[in-house]
């Protein structure tokens, strides 16, 4: 135990009580006991390498090239996609994929390479593999995007001398992968310091981060083996489709180091066990996701109301409190589109149940709430207490749904209703169990789900703060222990929940985000920040966490606006407002006895800024909702890097305080105190400050102005946005194109909270002397009302 875990504990037992606490002392006991009988001993161990290349056999896609002690697979999907895999390994079975494995290429070719090794040749990539075990992926032009060294093996030697695995298939395993010089690392999930990663070791391992993380805080819950690399070269998306638990070691390379020679970027993983199997997708940023999501499954598209402003506190206390909060909102005239409900609204805290003293008639307050426009969400735990009578728990007995250790006996562990058992979400069985149990929140009024301590959580007073590594689980039926398991658990628990939800109610799209997942999780929902600091610090770990998950295919995300753990200041918990109107979900949270986070318990100055920010994001629904369909039909996240459309652009590579929102603009929050002018980095072309109208030319920096009423927006010229009208209808905002340069925008209307399937409509706009023309791309009328914006500044420009 380190210093940090330290502090991680003494804080968990301060916050859970000393009942509780002692609980969590005997539950760590327990754990390492059991994991010392049921872990196979760690023995004297043997490394192994491939070996030299012996030859290889075509197959449709590529093929499977044999070296003298391993073999690689090498399979070109009909996308682009790279799937390779040592020792045999399949692309299936897997957490990650959507459905079935993708098509191959048919036209691939496996043939000899010069040096005795290998090439597979496709359309829109070319692998090269050595001699000894080597793979390069490359550009068709021959440019190296990235070159995995022959990885190394390290398995234990049976007692009779002989070279065997150890039980689980638990070899360990390490693979050392080299980049160009200029390339930048993104992606690994959600982690606080980014969103570019910086030299250091990232942890592959959902761990909850105890109450309250910063940017120097890792892991933390929702964690990803998906790294996106940008350079000159181009981007690439590697993602080791492995769950044990593992390390990636990024070192970023230096152009002309040593003598006059350029050191290449590194990437280092370590795997504790499972296969070593990865899938390498190339092209655009826009291109790359595209690929990533059709691999993966498209993104869910949250309905129409969660994309409106939401409020949640830990600590309501009942009926009465939230009544009074959401009658706060309306006499003050502020949308809320949501009230989230934490585990305080339960009986004793356990899941699927109310506390009817503090509750009396839910489904009642939840009707009175929803005729006002305003939906009740529930926060949701997987762990179940394990008590003799709880309905969940029998019903869980029953159906034999809970995860048990090598002895066949209930794994316990401790959670806020006391000692609890565990859902084994990896059991087909389970997950259709726990899903129909929705029925209950959805009987009280419950419209959305936050799934909660799902990493999973058990509390320990030292070791590890989730359940043994020798729990068993079901793995679809292929047997095994939490280390495979415990990443995907999160995951599996979303899937459940959602396949229960679209079972229950299946004309509406199921809203529910997840502190935890793995990838793919963008298949039944999304995501947010979790437990972050309230501080400066934290308001920049918000923006990184958003930008990270939204490159590891997840695009609905936010952030707890003020921080999840203290009070912020006034003017902290205002910055971190206006951030959250711009991101997917946008929800005030905060912990028990952490303080109130309603706008007007910040004095009427904050208050009056938080109007502006509500009400332009009431007027940016629309838009909303077009990044939200766009993100299911193509991938693109609605938060995206800065140099989303220009990756070349190294300046722009490294600019981390400002993000794109959609392609139309550029949003630059304030993330420090007293700041009141700022500068941003442009990308290239024309930008007009949508507050003063002023415009400005990229690329290269500018400064602009940042009062304390607002955070500087940015749109782009050309741009055309659908914005709700002052009649409440959609019309289109155009912003002036430059003369001589056209502009575009998309409309996607959602047609209400089903799955009707969306209708995409493309506009044009140029410049003709003082006036801007606007048309369908299909030469159909406009069909909306049309306002442009920016045409005298940009004629001054």
């Amino acid at each position: 135990m380190d210093g940090r875990d330290l502090v991680r504990s003494v804080r968990m037992i301060k916050a859970i009580g000393p009942a509780q606490g002692l609980r969590s002392v005997r539950t760590a006991w327990r754990a390492r006991r059991a994991d010392a009988l049921a872990l196979p001993r760690r023995t004297a161990e043997r490394a192994r390498v491939p070996g030299a290349a012996r030859g290889a056999e075509s197959q449709p896609g590529g093929g499977v090239i044999h070296f003298a002690r391993s073999s690689l697979r090498v399979r070109v999907a009909a996308g682009g996609a790279v799937f390779c895999g040592w020792d045999g390994a399949e692309p299936e079975p897997s957490y990650a994929l959507a459905g079935a494995c993708p098509e191959v290429d048919a036209r691939v070719v496996l043939e000899p390479d010069t040096d005795g090794g290998w090439r597979v040749v496709s359309e829109r990539v070319l692998v090269v593999v050595s001699r000894h075990g080597a793979v390069e992926v490359r550009t068709p032009g021959g440019a190296v995007l990235r070159r995995e060294l022959p990885p190394r093996w390290w398995e234990g030697i049976a007692a009779e001398g002989a070279g065997g695995r150890p039980e689980g298939g638990a070899a360990r395993w390490v693979q050392r992968a080299e980049v160009a010089a200029d390339a930048r690392f993104f992606g690994l999930g959600g982690r606080a310091h980014g969103p570019r990663l910086r030299d250091g070791a990232y942890r592959l391992w959902n761990t909850d981060p105890g109450g309250a993380f910063g940017p120097g805080d890792d892991p933390l819950s929702l964690t990803m083996p998906v790294q996106l690399v940008v350079a000159d070269a181009g981007t690439h998306l590697v993602f080791h489709d492995n769950s044990w638990d593992g390390r990636v070691t990024l070192r970023e390379g230096a152009e002309g180091a040593g003598s006059g020679h350029d050191r290449p970027g590194t990437c280092e993983l370590r795997m504790d066990g499972g296969p070593l199997r990865y899938w390498v997708l190339a092209g655009t940023p826009a291109r790359v996701l595209q690929g990533w999501t059709a691999l993966t499954g498209a993104p869910a598209l949250p309905p129409q109301w969660a994309l409106g402003y939401q409020h949640a506190r830990w600590g309501f206390g009942g009926e009465a409190e939230v009544r009074r909060v959401v009658a706060g909102y309306k006499e003050r005239e502020l949308p809320l589109s949501a009230v989230h409900l934490d585990i305080d609204h339960y009986d004793r805290h356990r899941v699927f149940t109310v506390d009817r003293q503090r509750y009396p008639d839910l489904p009642g307050l939840a009707r009175e709430l929803r005729a006002d426009g305003t939906r009740l969400v529930s926060i949701v735990d997987p762990a179940v207490k394990a008590e003799p009578g709880d309905a969940v728990y029998e019903g869980g007995a029953a159906a034999d749904a809970f995860v048990r250790d090598a002895q066949g006996r209930e794994v316990r562990g401790v959670v806020w209703p006391g000692e609890s058992v565990y859902p084994d979400f990896t059991d087909a069985r389970a997950r259709k169990w726990w899903g129909a149990l929705y029925a209950e929140r959805l009987a009280q009024g419950f419209s959305g789900f936050w799934h909660d301590m799902n990493e999973p959580v058990s509390f320990a007073a030292f070791g590890e703060r989730t359940l043994p590594r020798s729990a068993r689980h079901a793995l679809e039926g292929r047997g095994g222990d939490h280390r495979e398991a415990h990443n995907v658990y999160g995951l599996a628990m979303a899937r459940a929940g959602f396949e229960g939800l679209c079972e229950l109610r299946p004309a509406e799209r199921p809203f529910l985000f997840s502190r935890s997942g793995w990838a793919g999780m963008q298949r039944y929902g999304g995501s947010w920040s979790g437990d972050v600091a309230t501080g400066w610090p934290g308001l920049r770990a918000s923006l990184s966490l958003v930008l990270g998950l939204g490159l590891c295919g997840v695009p609905y995300s936010g952030p707890d606006i003020g921080g999840f753990s203290g009070v912020p200041s006034p003017e902290l918990y205002l910055r971190w407002f206006q951030l959250g109107s711009c991101m997917p979900l946008f929800r005030t949270h905060s912990a028990f006895g952490a303080g109130r986070r309603e706008p007007w318990e910040y004095g009427t100055e904050v208050l009056e800024a938080a109007r502006t920010a509500l009400y332009e994001r009431q007027r940016l629904l629309p838009y909303f909702e077009t990044l939200g369909q766009l993100a299911r039909l193509t991938g693109a996240p609605y938060v995206r890097p800065v140099w989303w459309s220009t990756p070349r652009d190294r300046a722009l590579r490294d600019c981390e305080d400002a993000f794109l929102l959609g392609d139309a603009l550029l949003v630059a929050p304030v993330l420090a105190a007293g700041v009141t002018r700022r500068p941003v980095r442009l990308p290239r072309g024309r930008w007009y400050d949508t507050a003063s109208g002023r415009a400005y030319d990229g690329p290269g920096q500018v400064w602009v102005e940042a009062p304390l009423s607002r955070i500087p927006v940015l749109a782009r010229a050309g741009a055309v946005l659908p914005v709700t009208g002052a009649d409440g209808g959609t019309e289109l905002e155009v912003w002036a194109p430059v003369p001589g340069r056209g502009g575009s925008g998309l409309v996607v209307p959602d047609a209400g909270d089903g799955w009707q399937r969306p209708t995409v409509e493309r506009f044009l706009s140029r410049r003709e002397g003082a006036r801007v023309v606007l048309e369908r791309r299909d030469g159909g009328a406009v069909g909306y009302p049309v306002r442009v914006r920016g045409l005298a500044e940009g004629a001054e420009a």
